[in-house]
């Protein structure tokens, strides 16, 4: 599973890889968590951060930050 973090590195932005890593965990999934901060890939996708992209689809972007519980829904959808 391939999941994008997107964002320049702001604090909302780094919670949410924070989020994403413990639902990997919790899900006990292989995943590739990648933090993308560069403008122009980040607008591939959105021009919302923070955004979560799992495998290739948009999933999340912009504020609030999704629950911690929905994050981890929104990755195992794409299970």
């Amino acid at each position: 599973m391939e999941i994008k973090v997107l964002g320049p590195g702001c604090a909302n932005c780094e919670k949410m890889v924070e989020m994403a890593k413990k639902a990997v965990a919790e899900l006990d999934i292989d995943a590739n968590i990648e933090k993308v901060t560069d403008i122009q890939e980040i607008m591939k996708y959105t021009m919302s951060t923070p955004g979560l992209v799992v495998n290739g689809k948009l999933k999340h972007s912009g504020k609030p930050l999704p629950s911690p519980d929905k994050v981890k829904e929104l990755i195992k959808s794409e299970m």
